[in-house]
């Protein structure tokens, strides 16, 4: 891979920006405004998805994309506009959804091991 010194720049303020959004929300509030936005209808309580809303949880995608979904997604979800969904609101919901802790490994259940 041939990456240019802008290119790199803008990687890593990528990353930056997204770090930084991300620890500006709040994983308590996150999970209020994901419950009333109606977020659980399609995605599940905990981000895992269902039939309706793929799985955005625990690992959720960076928030500058994730941003830009919610915002401007014309799929079956509906765009939330910042009149809808605020922008503090949106980084407390990736807070959230961050905060989601990872399944545990398989192996480390007894019953799912003989």
């Amino acid at each position: 891979m041939n990456l240019n010194l802008r290119t790199l720049a803008a990687i890593v303020a990528g990353l930056v920006l997204t770090s930084s959004v991300a620890a500006a929300g709040s994983a308590e509030k996150g999970k209020a405004a994901y419950v009333r936005h109606g977020c659980w209808q399609c995605h599940g309580f905990d981000g895992q998805g269902s039939v309706a809303g793929s799985k955005i949880a625990p690992n959720p995608m960076p928030f500058e994309a994730f941003s830009d979904f919610v915002r401007t997604t014309s799929g079956a979800m509906p765009p939330y506009q910042k009149a809808i969904l605020s922008d503090d609101d949106l980084a407390d919901i990736y807070a959230y959804l961050q905060s989601v802790p990872k399944a545990r490994d398989p192996k480390t259940i007894p019953l799912l091991n003989p």
